[in-house]
């Protein structure tokens, strides 16, 4: 099989879907690999490191034209529409559920989409998961810088100091990102406590702390109760696929102390705050009747090679897959995998982006396999 990879154009984006010993490991099964010229340059790989691994380096428009395959980290915009076409599977992250103009550029073009956020598997979502955990300990990261006074914060530090109380973080959702962000704060010396809505993770989590970090059950009373003593809160709430819930409302921002600072990991999906919107690491912060907002999309670009790697780790034995069996068998012999897809034959494939877009056509018999 033709399996391309082009270089990420989405602002501040230097991770790359393949790496010079994934193309070598695919060039070895007997795959052309493309790789567009430059593509891995943000996260350390020179060209020469891919051509000396059985690579073809060529130019955009060549990878788009003629990969069967297509190999990407971040979901398409605007200026890569016109590259998309049918017969080609596109592999990336998509977070189509917060993004109309993608979704209806996917159903126009014909392309096979699928999506590594909702790849589901009995681990759960493991393409999502080395990203989420990257994310989370850079918001453990972000708090700690944006309660400082130059930053915009309350001048708090996040350990304290002996005599001095430490910053209280509360971190909304107990999954990867959420428990990677605790993890985080507590290495810090925060005062970290967790909220989740499910029973038997709030016990995961309780035995995996061991006292070291409150887990509550987030309910509308405990949610008031532990904003009003929050100096950072990281949102961390996730649906697979779908738009992430409003944990937060914007009547909610009354009960936090000036200068608060709110860290919304969840903004790919959509946010997780209702006063949420995208910022870039170029302006990462905004506020909004006092308190601050941190809502950078696409946090793991800030460390390509680590994200690079872990990425590629999950990956790779997928892009495998499909490009040994090719497309339509590796979803009907991959459950975990046929869950992943998003959008085939001009119509949405998965439940969660349907229900965002119920006005756009989608496909009973893909929703049915992939579900």
């Amino acid at each position: 099989m033709r399996v391309g990879v082009v270089k990420e154009i989405k602002p501040a984006e230097r991770r790359v879907g393949l790496d010079p010993s994934g193309a070598k490991a695919l060039a070895g099964e007997g795959h052309r690999i493309l790789v567009e010229t430059g593509a891995g340059a943000g996260a350390g790989h020179r060209d020469a490191d891919y051509e000396a691994a059985g690579a073809v380096v060529a130019a955009a428009d060549r990878v788009w034209a003629e990969s069967e395959l297509l190999v990407k980290v971040k979901e398409p915009v605007a200026e890569e529409y016109p590259y998309l076409h049918a017969g080609q599977t596109l592999f990336t992250y998509l977070h189509l559920a917060a993004d109309r103009p993608l979704t209806e550029a996917l159903l126009r073009s014909g392309t096979t989409a699928i999506a590594y956020e909702t790849v589901q598997d009995h681990t759960g979502l493991p393409l999502l998961a080395p990203m989420s955990e990257v994310a989370g300990r850079l918001a453990g990261q972000a708090a700690a810088m944006y309660l400082q006074a130059p930053f915009g914060g309350a001048g708090i530090l996040m350990g304290g100091v002996p005599g001095v109380r430490p910053a209280r973080v509360v971190v909304i959702g107990g999954g990867v990102v959420g428990t990677q962000a605790a993890l985080m704060s507590l290495g810090l010396r925060a005062e970290v406590t967790v909220l989740d809505t499910s029973p038997s993770r709030i016990r995961q989590l309780e035995e995996l702390f061991s006292g070291r970090v409150r887990v509550l059950m987030n309910d509308p009373h405990t949610l008031e109760a532990e904003l009003a003593d929050a100096d950072a809160v990281i949102g961390a709430v996730l649906v697979p696929g779908a738009a992430a819930p409003k944990v937060i409302r914007r009547e909610h921002l009354r009960l936090l102390k000036p200068h608060s600072l709110l860290v919304d990991v969840a903004i790919d999906q959509g946010g997780c705050f209702e006063t949420s919107h995208p910022t870039t690491y170029d302006d990462p912060v905004f506020e909004v009747d006092g308190i601050q907002h941190y809502c950078v999309a696409n946090m793991p670009g800030a460390v390509p090679w680590t994200s690079t790697k872990a990425l590629i780790n999950a990956t790779l034995p997928y892009v495998q897959r499909l490009a040994r069996l090719g497309t339509d068998e590796a979803l009907r012999s991959d459950a975990a995998l046929a869950r992943g897809l998003n959008v085939a034959d001009g119509r949405i494939a998965h439940p969660g982006v349907a229900a965002a877009f119920r006005d756009l056509p989608a496909s009973l018999r893909q929703l049915s396999a992939a579900g």
